[in-house]
């Protein structure tokens, strides 16, 4: 079984689809696959699916849509006892799949090898590293399912996870001067996204190393625009120090490639 949650929820086994058609039971089993190999309590299951405005019968609907998702595996699997892919625990269920049957895992995964890379001072291979996990969003984690309290708290926790990941690959290929490839992304991202100043400073630099000084001040007129009118806020210390780097022609923002250390494996 594949589970896809970067995206449109999705479950393949073998390649066929198999997913319920049903809200409750799709959302029961989101859940159990974002906690793969973790017992999910029915408490849990019960307020995923209800938030708090639970029915006196939830307990014995939950056991239904345990049974009925069992049934889909049945189908799709002939011959695998589909209680040991949704396990029975003690006040709960857990899912029992193989590593790397959810996106998300490999998400993680291969997120996890770009930081320590890039601890490691490996930009290169930090870069690698997070555009092979960055590859693997479809959209908005569980776009087209509508979630309760608990995945709506682990959806917030991946799209961070990503903003991070993003953040430092970026951050990675700017050292290795790669500004002009990443000017497109940059101002789209910017433009969607109009208050986050790690991103705009990205794009100032960017703008800045690709002779486009001007544009790069506007990029940060833009900002404080952005911040002043919605928050109150005046941008932070440091990109204001980008700022008034820009203004003065610094050489140190031409800084590019090879002055990391050597590559290491990660």
């Amino acid at each position: 079984m594949d589970v896809f949650v970067l995206g449109s929820f999705d479950v393949r086994i073998s390649g066929a689809r198999v997913t319920p058609t049903a809200l409750k039971p799709a959302k029961l089993l989101a859940l159990l696959a974002m906690s793969r190999g973790r017992h999910v309590s029915l408490a849990e299951c019960v307020q995923e699916l209800w938030a708090g405005d639970a029915p006196r019968t939830a307990g014995a609907a939950i056991h239904t849509y345990v049974r009925k998702l069992r049934e889909l595996i049945a189908l799709a699997i002939p011959g695998v006892d589909p209680k040991t892919v949704i396990c029975t625990r003690p006040g709960g269920y857990l899912l029992n799949l193989p590593s790397g049957g959810i996106d998300l895992e490999d998400f993680v995964r291969l997120a996890e090898r770009g930081h320590r890379a890039a601890a490691l001072g490996d930009d290169a291979l930090a870069a690698s590293r997070f555009r092979q996990a960055l590859a693997l969003w479809r959209g908005p984690v569980l776009a087209d399912l509508p979630t309760g309290p608990i995945l709506a708290i682990r959806k917030k926790e991946l799209e961070e996870y990503r903003k991070t990941a993003l953040d430092r690959c970026i951050s990675a290929e700017l050292r290795m001067g790669r500004h002009y490839e990443l000017l497109g992304e940059l101002v789209a991202l910017a433009a969607d996204d109009r208050t986050h100043e790690p991103l705009h400073a990205q794009l100032m630099l960017a703008l800045y190393r690709a002779g486009r000084r001007v544009q790069a001040l506007e990029v940060y007129r833009e900002l404080r625009h952005e911040l002043s009118g919605r928050l109150g806020l005046e941008p932070s210390p440091r990109i204001q120090k980008l700022h008034r780097a820009i203004l003065a022609s610094d050489g140190s923002l031409q800084r590019e490639a090879g002055e990391r250390p050597a590559s290491r494996t990660a």
